[in-house]
């Protein structure tokens, strides 16, 4: 959520996804949505052991 409250009190982000997302749905979608797409990127990592590479 401090995430979202981020881009909320800044008007963007660096992460035009989220910041789209928030444009569009409420803040607490957003934030599942958010927690989602983070708890695939680690299952990703974790099955392929491989670390975390910056896109």
């Amino acid at each position: 959520m401090s995430v979202i409250r981020w881009v909320v009190r800044k008007g963007g982000s660096a992460n035009r996804w989220l910041a789209a997302l928030v444009a569009r749905k409420p803040r607490m979608v957003a934030a599942v949505a958010l927690a989602n797409k983070m708890a695939r990127i680690i299952w990703a990592m974790t099955t392929k052991k491989e670390d975390y590479r910056m896109p």
